[in-house]
């Protein structure tokens, strides 16, 4: 072979290259960046053209080739080689099969022996085409020991997250590390999951802290930065875990809100709330309570809502009154505990509510709503409003709204609407206490929609509320692979969905039909004969739903029909 400089406009594509597949401009764009950086490092390989032409066809190295006529070069070095026999059909193959990415290992090695030459960080990425976060990245393998190095270079490499863990721990502890984990003669290859295991370290992220730098400086605390992570986050970290809670716990302290309270939690994230708190997984009322803990998890500083049972008088047989709280019995769990149905209840209610206040409603199902709503088990009335959750529904300032200067009614129908919305969120209830409006509320959610308002329940407040058997199923539903342990099953599930969200079967707000029937028919009106007899078309046998009169027909069709017209 001979080196010759030539013109690259003036060479012609071998019609016979092994490499047809057009590489990605992503690629070119990193070839282009490094032509035009350091020139072109290896000379495409050229060959006289066979046809007894004067030119020059390419033999290996089109990209480069196409490349440096984009950098715009007007001459390019080549090496000039005789054609083989077969056309450097071989030779082209072997030297495109040959070409492969340098491993991590080795493009460190040659990082650090360009930053001996003189090379900055900066200068080395401008070169390559590739981030200065990249570049750093690949330079802590600087704390890796040599014979890692050397199991690396061999192809056996440890994915991202695991070379953080081991980058980040010392040299010694790496060494002892390895002279557990090393390969054997038999198992060439190295668990590099369990090398990672073993010098993993509780970690807390700055990005969870809530004190400042004042605070931090007092406790000790030193951030180091995790080079491994997204660039457009703070991956400072601390391994100090008890500066931080100590930390975190002082800020909580100092900033505790009004009406907000420090409770305590456990290792697992579960809040230990006063004796005899309710805790509120819908909207907050105006009477409840904020309690504020560190999760010990990952440190950071969270709230959770709770309620304090209401306290009413009675009088005794002397006359001397006494407070006495109300009380909940318990109940023998099922597949979805009491307080997995007290939540469900809750985002029911505030479902409903959401969709009566900004769902599309006709005027004429609005109307059948409010009757509905009189029809309420709880019409006492108990409000279900979250201002208001053990209080009687307060209406009176709604009306008041349809009331002109004069004393008459007065109002414009935009107002109307406003005021019938307002009046059935403050009647109607789903709440697991005294304000339930029963099978209505339900029936009324499933004619607006409500199941659109629910929330993302896939979280380990209700998961732990479920049964195995039960927390099983939600996972198999959602096609997430059950687990060994009923908690990872739960992490697995609140992993899941992360962006989506998971509504559990009990929580939908549709009645069963056969439900809705049977309460149809128990209040069914019943009619008269002119002698003031009943007409038995309105009894129905609540066993099978069926007429107990062969004359009953027609107080079926009716109630079908209603039900039919309600679907559509």
């Amino acid at each position: 072979m001979k080196l010759i400089t030539i013109d690259p406009r003036a060479l012609r594509e071998n019609p016979d290259r092994t490499r047809l597949t057009k590489s990605s401009p992503q690629s070119d764009a990193v070839l282009l960046a490094s032509i035009k950086a350091v020139g072109l490092v290896q000379p495409p390989i050229i060959s006289a053209e066979v046809s007894g032409g004067n030119g020059y066809i390419i033999d290996a190295g089109h990209r480069r080739v196409t490349q440096a006529i984009a950098a715009g070069l007007a001459e390019i070095e080549v090496l000039v080689a005789e054609l083989p026999t077969d056309g450097g059909a071989m030779r082209s193959f072997a030297e495109n099969v040959a070409r492969e990415p340098l491993n991590p290992v080795d493009q460190w090695r040659a990082i650090e022996r360009l930053v001996a030459l003189g090379w900055t960080e900066e200068s080395i990425a401008l070169a390559l085409a590739l981030p200065v976060r990249q570049i750093r990245k690949l330079r802590l393998l600087a704390n890796i020991p040599p014979a890692m190095l050397d199991q690396m270079a061999r192809g056996d490499m440890p994915n991202e997250q695991q070379l953080r863990t081991i980058a980040a721990a010392s040299q010694d502890e790496q060494v002892e590390v390895w002279k557990k984990y090393k390969p054997k003669k038999q198992d060439p290859q190295v668990s590099w999951w369990e090398v990672a295991r073993a010098l993993t370290k509780t970690r807390m992220l700055a990005k969870h802290a809530s004190f400042g730098e004042d605070l931090a400086q007092a406790y000790g605390i030193i951030w180091a930065e995790d080079l491994f992570a997204p660039a457009d986050e703070d991956s400072r970290y601390t391994i100090d875990v008890e500066a931080f809670f100590g930390a975190q716990q002082e800020w909580l302290a100092n900033n505790l809100p009004k009406r907000g309270a420090i409770i305590e939690a456990n290792e697992y994230g579960q809040v230990k709330l006063p004796a005899k708190a309710q805790q509120v997984y819908g909207k907050a009322g105006k009477g409840d309570l904020t309690g504020w803990y560190v999760n010990q998890r990952d440190g950071s500083v969270q709230s959770v809502v709770y309620r304090m049972p209401e306290t009413r008088k009675t009088k005794t047989v002397d006359g001397v009154t006494a407070p006495v709280e109300e009380t909940t019995e318990a109940k023998q769990r099922p597949d979805v505990t009491q307080k997995g149905l007290d939540m469900i209840g809750d985002l029911r209610t505030d479902a409903l509510h959401e969709a009566l206040a900004r769902a599309p409603i006709e005027e004429d199902t609005l109307t059948a709503l409010l009757i509905l709503a009189f029809a309420g088990t709880n019409v006492s009335i108990a409000s279900g409003s979250s201002d208001n959750p053990y209080g009687h529904a307060k209406c009176g300032p709604h009306a008041a709204r349809l009331i002109g200067e004069d004393g008459k009614l007065s109002f414009d129908r935009d107002t109307l609407v406003q005021v019938a919305r307002s009046v059935l969120i403050e009647v109607m209830s789903l709440r697991r206490n005294r304000s339930d409006s029963g099978l209505v509320a339900r029936i009324a959610g499933e004619a607006i929609s409500a199941d659109g308002f629910l929330p993302n329940m896939a979280t380990e407040d209700f998961l732990s509320c479920l049964s195995r058997n039960a927390l099983e199923a939600a996972a198999d539903a959602a096609g997430v692979p059950g687990r060994i342990k009923v908690k990872d099953t739960r992490v697995a599930l609140v992993e899941h969905f992360t962006d989506a969200k998971l509504v559990h079967p009990a929580a939908l707000l549709a009645p069963a039909v056969e439900d809705v029937r049977s309460w149809a028919a128990r209040h069914a009106p019943i009619e008269t004969e002119e002698d003031g007899s009943e007409i038995a078309e309105g009894v129905v046998d609540q066993s099978t739903g069926d007429g107990l009169l062969e004359d009953s027909d027609p107080v079926e069709e009716a109630v079908d029909e209603g039900f039919s017209e309600a679907a559509e």
